[in-house]
């Protein structure tokens, strides 16, 4: 089947199942047994929705909940925890003070941040004996700066977009004993993202052990929200990686207001869109990165796009089944109903090569916490968050 893309508002959709015969090397399993070895871990729960299979027509539902994740409302302690300690590597252990024995000498960790990956960095930071440095760009809600204030880093507020806050903040890295910790690529800076990308490993592997003690086999489908793309990148290394069984199909997940990876790929190169409001304000983003655009572009499957109202909606049931979600983690949801139902489903049901069988797994990126701007019915505008 040839890619396509239509608009029509339900859905903006790209496809191209040829994306399931693409193969690549699998990321390194140290990152998993690290964040096994940190205080607090646990697999975060895969939870079994059999409502909402019944109501998508497939097998089972199975929704990943990354509302407490080390302590934190989101995924992103795992990708800043994992590129932290390879900065870091081989200088001290996690969780030992700065003036303790065989200690690292200190560093300032840099990062910028709309709040869940600045938090982490911060939190990682804090438990190494190693100080963090945070840009905000303008319009960040007070609580996220104060949760990551909250963890012992200086936080500079930046009178510009998260963009502005990337450069400060790669600037201030730029200094003596200084490393800048960003969850995004850009080309001359990939070791650290592609670090991140690797910390991200551990939630997928966590499901496989997951979907195998619940007897429910490989997934069908799995659907990830995306921002710049870097936990979607781990998501399709993670499967287009194995060499067992069918391999599943892969749908990314977009604000309507802020369609980068969408748009990309029915351009068939990375472009960059003018981004709106919503309040999926961790997905607000107008630029794939670097490091994850040629990964996304061969192995994703489709790629469709959903209002604040559909996420909001995501979000609501979630919480009536048990799930707590925020707009960003509910996305994937919103998105699966998108793809599955109504004008032009069963094109697309087809495209992703899903049966009355299928497996579906969802993630839900975070938790509302994570989000402290309210979840509207409508369409609000709100700053941007960290990028999936």
């Amino acid at each position: 089947m040839p890619d396509a893309f239509a608009s029509s508002r339900t859905p903006s959709w790209f496809a191209r199942p040829a994306a399931r015969s693409w193969t690549c090397a699998p990321a390194p399993a140290d990152a998993r047994d690290f964040h096994a070895s940190l205080p607090g871990y646990a697999p975060t729960p895969l939870t079994e929705l059999p409502s909402l299979a019944v109501e998508l027509g497939v097998g089972r539902v199975f929704v990943k909940d990354e509302s407490s994740r080390l302590g934190l409302p989101a995924f992103k302690a795992l990708g800043a925890s994992w590129a932290v300690r390879r900065v870091l590597d081989g200088q001290t252990t996690y969780g030992q003070a700065a003036d303790g024995p065989g200690a690292a000498a200190l560093v300032t960790l840099v990062t910028a941040t709309d709040g869940n990956h600045g938090r982490a960095v911060a939190r990682t930071s804090r438990l190494l004996g190693q100080r963090a440095h945070v840009f905000v760009p303008h319009g960040v809600h007070p609580e996220a700066v104060a949760a990551i204030a909250a963890e012992g880093a200086e936080v500079t507020r930046v009178a510009g977009t998260y963009d502005e806050a990337v450069r400060r903040a790669a600037e201030a890295a730029a200094a003596p004993d200084a490393v800048l910790v960003q969850d995004t690529a850009w080309p001359g800076y990939e070791r650290i993202p592609a670090w991140i990308v690797e910390g991200y490993a551990t939630l997928c592997a966590e499901i496989d052990a997951q979907l195998a003690l619940a007897r429910a086999g490989a997934p069908g489908l799995v659907a990830v929200p995306v921002g710049v793309g870097s936990l979607a990148q781990a998501v399709v290394t993670h499967y287009r990686s194995r060499r067992d069984g069918r391999a599943p199909a892969l749908l990314a997940v977009e604000p309507e207001n802020a369609a980068a990876l969408a748009t990309s790929l029915a351009a068939g190169r990375p472009v960059t869109v003018p981004t709106g409001g919503t309040t999926m304000a961790g997905l607000n983003c107008g630029t794939v990165s670097h490091l994850a655009w040629p990964v996304l572009r061969d192995g994703l499957d489709a790629a469709v796009t959903v209002t604040d109202a559909e996420s909001a909606r995501a979000a609501a049931d979630l919480a009536s089944l048990g799930v707590s979600s925020g707009p960003c983690g509910a996305a994937s949801l919103a998105g699966v109903r998108a793809a599955l139902t109504g004008a032009g489903a069963d094109g697309r049901r087809a495209a992703l090569g899903l049966g009355p069988a299928s497996v579906l797994v969802l993630l839900s990126t975070e938790g509302p916490a994570a989000n402290p701007h309210p979840i509207a019915s409508d369409t609000t505008t709100s700053s941007r968050d960290d990028r999936s």
